[in-house]
């Protein structure tokens, strides 16, 4: 059902470049415009240049970040800077990290995958599965890149089952004893390497391994429908070519759903508009949630928050429960669903989520308007929600539980999308470790 093919990465070359770690980049959409600025100044080679250019004035249809971005890839490539491999390979990839927002001291986890080019297919087809919906000014943004440099730069993470660890075990085989091509801690703090496989029964049988599975894409949903759409434009250029062209694939991180090293965080809500009292808001959820209050003064405020939080957690395993704070009052709340508003087993995978029912229950009671819910902050941090309504940020902080795992593979397998802001899969493969440049 998927199709993974062994490629040619280009790489930076450490012996131009100098520290690979100054010229990588996050993924371009968590850059704000202060990063963006701050890796453009770091490195005159930093990726940020190709993946994510500044604008300048007098730009025009034919001198922008875009054209630039080509021109600079196109420099690179000639100077050396940047050097495709020799032999086609899959590349293993090990991020060490410590769970964000976790206790001090929280033990590391190591995500596992690899990097390959993935045939494009349909997200119709039933063997590359979205989930969540995309909006258009990124698409547009991100086609007119990969018309301009004809190159991924950035890998869309995508998911797969394999729960006897297959394919992780014939790569950890193939690189065990060598040395990583790569090795750094990153500006996280986070172990980054990387290994090439090139050995051609290896790469037969991870590939042999994969032909039946389909693929749940994790992040990367603009980048994977721009594909599509590039792929879509190349060839009413060529003219429907015969044979497989190297649009008609795209870079991929591919990780098993069973990973241990696999960390999914939720995205909280913050409302900036006005919100009624909290007796008012007692009415509005009462007869749907049942709410538990742990109030707190100034000396209690960070014990009861821990425990509040605590609460939400523990309880939120098998039940929706979600927390509550409002501007102003000293208290905080937890709202769990009653039983007799909770989905039923036939209800669909979408209905049943922690995010569609907060959005749907209360989201839509205490922000009815369109206008209220476009103006709604959004964080993965407990702690920045609550204290941006205790600072006046916002008004009221909404908490929820992280989205499991299986719940977004069952929403995608249904055909159904998820609710902006649903899910962040963690932690994000940097952008530069290896690129996808195209022949054609």
């Amino acid at each position: 059902m998927s199709t993974i093919i062994p490629f040619h990465g280009t790489r930076y070359d450490a012996t131009v470049v100098g520290d690979v770690k100054q010229v990588v980049a996050p993924p371009y959409d968590i850059i704000d415009g202060a990063g963006q600025k701050a890796l453009h100044d770091r490195h005159p080679q930093n990726i940020i240049r190709l993946e994510l250019g500044l604008d300048q004035p007098g730009d025009n249809p034919t001198d922008n970040r875009y054209t630039r971005a080509a021109s600079t890839l196109r420099d690179w490539l000639n100077s050396g800077a940047l050097k495709p491999d020799a032999q086609p390979a899959l590349y293993y990839h090990t991020i060490e990290y410590t769970p964000p927002y976790a206790p001090s001291n929280s033990s590391t986890k190591t995500l596992k995958g690899f990097l390959a080019t993935v045939k494009l297919e349909a997200l119709d087809s039933g063997h590359i599965y979205p989930h969540e919906n995309t909006r258009s000014a990124a698409k547009t943004d991100r086609l007119n890149l990969l018309e301009a440099c004809k190159t991924n730069f950035s890998p869309i993470w995508s998911l797969y089952s394999d729960p006897q660890g297959t394919v992780m075990r014939l790569l950890e085989e193939a690189v065990k004893g060598t040395a990583a091509l790569i090795d750094f801690h990153d500006d996280a703090g986070f172990r980054e390497q990387l290994w090439a496989v090139t050995d051609p029964a290896v790469l037969a049988q991870i590939v042999e391994t994969l032909r039946n599975k389909p693929l749940f894409i994790a992040d990367g949903h603009h980048r994977y429908e721009t594909a599509l759409n590039y792929q879509k434009l190349r060839r009413q250029q060529d003219g429907a070519p015969d044979g497989q062209r190297s649009y008609d694939a795209v870079l991929m991180l591919l990780t098993a759903l069973e990973d241990p090293g696999l960390t999914v965080l939720p995205t909280h809500r913050v409302t900036t508009t006005t919100l009624p009292p909290y007796d008012h808001v007692q009415s509005l959820l009462g007869a749907t949630f049942d709410l538990e209050e742990f109030p707190f003064t100034a000396t209690t405020q960070a014990a009861t928050r821990a425990k509040f939080i605590e609460a939400m957690r523990t309880n939120g395993r098998s039940i929706p429960v979600f927390g509550l704070a409002l501007k102003g009052d000293n208290r905080y709340v937890t709202l769990t669903l009653k039983p007799t508003h909770r989905p039923s087993a036939q209800a669909s995978p979408r209905t049943k989520l922690d995010v569609s029912l907060l959005q749907h229950l209360v989201v839509a009671a205490l922000c009815p308007t369109p206008q209220e819910q476009e103006a709604i902050l959004y964080t993965k941090d407990d702690h920045e929600a609550l204290d941006w309504v205790a600072k006046g940020t916002g008004t009221g902080a909404l908490l929820l539980n992280a989205t499991k795992v299986s719940e977004v593979q069952a929403v995608a397998t249904a055909g159904e999308r998820m609710p902006h802001k649903s899910t962040y899969f963690f932690p994000k493969p940097l952008t530069g470790l290896v690129i996808n440049v195209m022949e054609e």
